[in-house]
């Protein structure tokens, strides 16, 4: 590097090496925290993704009637000539399946919740769980991607970067939008959770969500190699900053301002991400509250403690997916493990957001892509049974960020199969947290081949009734 104070003439002489980060970060809106249509109640979202369909009337949608039409076929007028996946449409039968798990009432509310959820039993007054949910979709790669982007085909921008284009970023260190997976115990094949579930889209590539990984380096090609230090990086990015910058004075291409940002924003991470996942300074307590695996890399349990150290951060939107949920056989062993891994460290994170304050500006949101079939996937046995995909109703749950907490929203049908009262499509949903973050459904927007998107297509309506 014997070529640096050459370098560094240059850029002084030519204005560019000065606060190039500064005028990255200018050119992109200044990487502030943006100010959106309206006050917000919440500045920031935990998503908790439970992917594969957790089964609502094994859970949250108590439904004692079904015992006495168990094993018996399901009536034609209640199915209403829905399409059935292609695997169960070959079935000879679809036989009705009672949940076989013991539900209790819970909280002020009295709300129904399974024996597989007793941490979430105990915070059920905290929550607005929506057991009205629908969906269009049928199968896992359409159902997530309409929930995540408001469109079943591939190609628009997820929810977090809506997010981090409307309302920027408010660390300063940190991503606006970042991702962690987490494996379920359940044992079967992992559905694929593609990256573009939190790509950009059409809209500016720095608005794409961060992945965060379990093992190795945190974040891919952060670290620096071997014999470059922190100063030989800092020259070498005051140099390929000016460059870029002399490229964008030509060619006007966003793209390039923002390729600088993300080069800044790398370098700050370099400092910022080893403090992020250093969990040395958490309490006895704290691990103990999240539960036994929350010192697991990985784990749901870490993850969930580190979403609650990203909210303290300025972290816009935290993305967590838990895969295994996809019930299609074994349900009643595989679904118990699958809420063995998120039942405690869920309770827990809602519970620590509210005793620091956290809570009431943090919408915390669970569920999956859709539900699961009130009849049996399979030959129904007495102690073995799998459920279908089923769009027509499912449950979430969500807390926080000036939701109604205690609220039972929506009913369904005796046989947990159609929707009663109160329906809520996944455009509303995404309408309703975008307006508790500020945003107007309808006015975040952005032109692309002529035409404005946003992310609830041209449909959606805020959920006054979920609302305090």
């Amino acid at each position: 590097m014997n070529d640096l104070p050459g370098r560094r003439h240059f850029l002084h002489t030519t204005g560019l090496g000065l606060g190039l980060g500064g005028m990255a970060l200018a050119a992109l809106g200044r990487g502030d925290a943006g100010a959106g249509h309206f006050a917000p109640k919440a500045k920031r979202v935990i998503y908790l993704f439970m992917h594969g369909g957790p089964s609502q009337l094994d859970l949250f949608d108590h439904k004692p009637e079904l015992e006495k039409h168990h094993g018996r076929e399901l009536p034609d007028s209640v199915r209403g000539g829905q399409r059935l996946t292609g695997m169960t449409s070959g079935q000879a039968g679809l036989p009705v399946a009672a949940s076989r798990f013991v539900f209790a009432r819970h909280g002020r509310s009295g709300a129904w919740v399974s024996e597989l959820l007793p941490h979430t039993a105990r915070i059920i007054d905290e929550l607005c769980v929506i057991r009205s949910m629908h969906t269009e979709a049928i199968n896992h790669d359409p159902a997530v991607t309409y929930l995540q982007t408001g469109h079943q085909q591939p190609g628009r921008p997820s929810f977090g970067s809506w997010l981090s284009y409307g309302l920027g970023c408010e660390s300063r260190d940190l991503p606006a939008f970042v991702v962690m997976v987490s494996r379920g115990s359940a044992a079967r094949p992992a559905d694929p959770l593609y990256a573009r579930l939190w790509g950009s889209g059409f809209l500016p590539s720095n608005h794409q969500g961060v992945s965060l990984r379990t093992g190795g380096d945190p974040v891919l090609f952060l670290s620096n190699p071997p014999g470059i230090d922190r100063e030989t990086r800092r020259d070498q990015l005051d140099v390929l900053g000016a460059l870029n910058q002399g490229r964008f004075e030509e060619r006007r291409d966003p793209e390039t301002s923002t390729r600088i940002a993300q080069y800044e924003m790398a370098f700050r991470m370099q400092a910022s991400v080893p403090d992020l996942i250093d969990f040395r300074g958490e309490s006895e307590a704290t691990f103990n509250a999240y539960g036994p695996r929350s010192r697991e890399p990985g784990s749901f349990a870490a993850n969930c403690l580190l979403a609650r150290r990203m909210a303290e951060r300025g972290v816009r939107f935290i993305q967590l997916y838990h895969r295994g949920w996809d019930q299609h056989y074994n349900l009643p062993s595989d679904l118990r493990l699958q809420c063995g891994d998120v039942d405690q460290p869920a309770a827990a994170l809602v519970r620590d957001l509210k005793q620091r304050g956290l809570l009431e500006d943090t919408l915390v949101i669970w569920g999956g892509e859709f539900g699961r079939t009130t009849y049996s996937q399979g030959k129904l046995e007495p102690t073995n049974h799998g459920r279908d995909h089923h769009g027509r109703c499912f449950t979430m749950w969500m807390a926080g960020g000036g939701i109604r907490a205690g609220l039972q929203y929506g009913e369904t049908d005796e046989f947990c199969y159609n929707i009663t009262r109160d329906p809520v499509h996944v455009h509303d949903l995404n309408a309703t947290i975008l307006h508790q973050l500020g945003l107007d459904h309808e006015r975040l927007t952005y032109r692309f081949q002529g035409r404005d998107y946003r992310l609830t297509d041209v449909h959606g309506k805020v959920e006054k009734g979920i609302l305090a």
